[in-house]
């Protein structure tokens, strides 16, 4: 069988198709600027190069012609004819208290998303569109799974999901934590229980998912019963330009200063603060890394910022566990830059963490692994995360029981 993966933005469209035979990946690629003038699709060939060809793609059905052109190439292409593709599974970021798991698409469930977009502006309706474009391109009779960002997290105990604000706008309008990244917690949990050789109904672990957004999530028995973002993916801790939580007087404050409106917050709070907010240098953190080595005082307290925040949702959800087994490191950040893990351990001796500086300093470029000296309490471990896969798997899992 073989699984198209979508991840649709609502200007972008990436893709990857998986052999589920053996789990290999035949194709991926990446449509950018998805309704201007300078779209593009870029795609890797079989030889591990990469093609970036303009196209026309002023909506995502046309983008999806791209991709099937690409698939289809005579020269890189994967496939000879889409009748090849068995399914298609696609990511999609909020599914509300309506699914705690992965559903084959039919149209009660592109209903649902569609009544969640206000809890996910600029997610949903773009998976909307990609669900559409895959109808048109491939047609009725390939099914669709939607794999939600959300779905992991549904096993929240109410003290841990429910906001302190009158009960009635959890009743009229669903206002509650959720949680992101679920598929990228599921994926390394289950691959740190099988490292430490135990049924993951056996162990607590806190997955640190690291990058432009981040968040950290405690799981007890393979079940999440607490993480850092919210009702959005603003809250938890700083993030590339996201502020994380704040006081919410923060909020009101600034925007009576300013005379913001709530849109002019929202955009303030989700692409104006973070790293790029602090350090008034860049929402890249290799940008930011390279100005504190250059003497900028921003960028270290940018940093200083982050690893504190980090530490401290770690220590907390230690507490909520009632102890720790193991403590993931994951994404982009979470699986380049020693310099974070490091800073963010330093804090964690108090609880057994004994990084072994060694062997964090050479986890990067692919390289996974155990960061922590044999005689640690904690063990702390490298895993690179595949949320392709996961939801590759469970595509497969659910068109195989049809």
């Amino acid at each position: 069988m073989k699984v198209l993966v979508i991840n649709a933005g609502s200007s972008s469209l990436k893709y990857q198709l998986i052999d589920m035979t053996d789990e290999s990946v035949l194709a991926k690629g990446n449509c950018e600027r998805i309704g201007t003038d300078g779209a593009f699709i870029g795609f890797k060939t079989p030889d591990g190069g990469k093609v970036e060809r303009p196209a026309e793609m002023k909506n995502h059905t046309q983008a999806f012609e791209a991709v099937k052109d690409a698939l289809l190439d005579a020269e890189y292409g994967a496939i000879k004819d889409l009748s090849e593709v068995s399914a298609i599974g696609h990511r999609v970021v909020q599914g509300g208290s309506y699914f705690d798991r992965s559903v084959l698409i039919d149209d009660d469930v592109i209903a649902k998303i569609k009544e969640l977009s206000p809890l996910a502006p600029l997610h949903n309706p773009a998976h909307i569109q990609g669900i559409d474009a895959c109808t048109a391109v491939f047609g009725k009779d390939v099914p669709q799974v939607a794999v939600f960002d959300t779905a992991f997290h549904q096993t929240m105990p109410e003290k841990a999901y429910m906001y302190a604000v009158p009960y009635e706008y959890y009743e009229k309008y669903s206002v509650r934590k959720y949680g992101f990244h679920g598929t990228s917690h599921r994926y390394v949990s289950a691959k740190m229980a099988e490292l430490m050789g135990k049924p993951i109904e056996e162990t607590k672990i806190i997955t640190c998912h690291i990058g432009n957004g981040s968040s950290i999530t405690a799981i007890d028995g393979g079940k999440v019963i607490d993480t850092t973002m919210g009702l959005t993916p603003l809250g938890g801790f700083l993030m590339g330009t996201r502020s994380g939580s704040l006081d919410p007087s923060v909020v009101t404050f600034i925007a009576e200063k300013e005379g913001f409106t709530p849109q002019q917050m929202s955009d303030l709070l989700n692409k104006k603060s973070g790293l790029l907010g602090v350090s008034g240098v860049s929402s890249d953190d290799r940008d930011v890394t390279a100005a504190e080595k250059a003497g900028n005082h921003r960028a270290k307290l940018a940093h200083d910022m982050l690893y504190y925040q980090i530490a401290q949702y770690i220590g907390s959800f230690y507490v909520a566990l009632g102890g720790c087994d193991a403590i993931v490191f994951t994404a982009g950040l979470g699986e380049n830059q020693p310099c974070l893990r490091e800073g963010v351990c330093n804090y964690l001796g108090c609880i057994g963490v004994k990084l072994d500086k060694d062997a964090n300093n050479n986890m990067i470029h692919g390289r996974q692994g155990t960061l922590t000296a044999p005689d640690s309490k904690i063990r702390v471990e490298l895993i690179a995360t595949d949320e392709e896969m996961v939801i590759a798997r469970d595509t497969r899992d659910i068109v195989s029981a049809l």
